[in-house]
């Protein structure tokens, strides 16, 4: 197939998102808007023969300090035919055109899963004691085709970060918890949680908790329970704008694009979330919860009630995003996957971020600087 890539139109973007089953959240036009601080431009490929587009890219430039020169992001995309014989011809078309663009580096996220590992085998690696990460599993599934993508981009040039690699902004999760909901039935999915999940959604139920959906002026109350969180767990919180900003943006586009969240009992909220619609993939993207009202179980309750709805919205697959791959019960990220297994689903891991530096005296000083920072 031979490929032209070309700067494409918000609205041609969007249009191609909506014909595939699923795309990154951070793949569609509106997510430029809620990185205002980036400078973003869409990217379509065409093939030459048909003229109809086969792949689209999202591209956030972020300016180096006092020079022209920028860092060209694509977060978990871009979105082409990874398995392609010829990713040549895809990704070098790319690399000239950001070039051109003033892209001193570029940074992307394959949306490729390598390996996968079922809850219970998750659960075995917990209770080995020579078992740290999920790395040291044998995974329940393996994409070969994903190696050859890694083996190509290498030999590209393109260079893996690390979990948690340099470059501006946020570094995207390798490793991620998902439910599959495609070919199952609620009831199915009901009995794949664990004991203790199941107890404690009817702990919740039997106290009453009711879980409500929130609109943008509910902002305010989410912004609460999420400092009290930030607090707690320590960690810097977004503010409100970006929240306020994120809602506008993205249900401007799609009005289910973004969804609130609250687990409230006796009228008070204990806890709330926010969930993210992109075709048959839906995402928890964020949570927060107070420090009353635990021993009700608002967290489980409204977890089990935004996977119905992502159900009933047809879903194939609902993703409560990142986790840690550290299997080790004293690491203080460990309390995450161990949340996450209780919901019976599978632990992925992605190809991860890349970088591709084409000006290297510059893509080594953003290296420095940011490992001072």
């Amino acid at each position: 197939m031979s490929l032209t890539l070309r700067t494409i139109s918000r609205e041609q973007h969007l249009a191609y998102i909506q014909s595939l089953p699923a795309a990154s959240h951070m793949q569609v036009p509106a997510w430029a808007d809620v990185k205002a601080e980036w400078r973003s431009e869409n990217l379509g490929w065409f093939d030459d023969r048909t003229g109809e587009m086969v792949g689209a890219g999202l591209v956030l430039y972020r300016q180096l300090p006092k020079i022209k020169r920028y860092l060209a992001y694509l977060p978990e995309g871009p979105v082409i035919n990874w398995f392609a014989p010829n990713l040549d011809d895809w990704i070098q078309p790319m690399l000239a055109h950001l070039k051109q663009q003033g892209a001193f580096s570029v940074k992307m996220g394959p949306p490729v899963i390598i390996r996968r590992w079922n809850s219970e085998t998750i659960k075995r690696g917990i209770q080995d004691s020579d078992v740290k990460r999920l790395r040291d599993l044998e995974a329940d599934f393996i994409e070969p085709r994903a190696f050859e993508v890694a083996d190509k981009l290498r030999r590209m040039g393109w260079q893996q970060g690390e979990d948690g690699g340099a470059g501006f902004g946020d570094v995207q999760p390798r490793y991620v918890f998902q439910v599959p909901l495609a070919n199952r039935s609620l009831e199915e999915v009901h009995k794949n949680f664990n004991q203790l999940w199941r107890r404690n959604i009817k702990k919740a139920e039997k106290a009453g908790v009711e879980v409500v959906q929130g609109g943008y002026y509910d902002l305010e109350e989410w912004q609460r329970l999420y400092e009290i969180t930030a607090v707690r767990d320590q960690f810097r919180p977004r503010p409100l704008s970006y929240f306020q900003r994120m809602w506008s943006a993205l249900n401007s586009e799609d009005p289910n694009r973004m969804r609130l969240y609250f687990a409230r009992h006796n009228g008070v909220n204990l806890a709330a979330a926010t969930m993210l619609i992109v075709g048959g993939h839906v995402w928890y993207s964020y949570g927060a919860s107070d420090n009353i009202g635990r021993e009700v179980r608002p967290s489980n309750a409204m977890q089990w009630r935004m996977l119905r709805d992502a159900y009933a919205l047809g879903a194939t697959v609902y993703d409560l995003r990142g986790i840690s791959d550290s299997l080790d019960e004293t690491d203080h990220l460990f309390g995450l996957i161990q949340f996450k297994v209780g919901t019976g689903g599978q632990a992925a891991e992605y190809l991860g971020e890349w970088d591709f530096p084409l000006n290297k005296l510059l893509h080594k000083a953003l290296d420095i600087y940011m490992s001072r920072r």
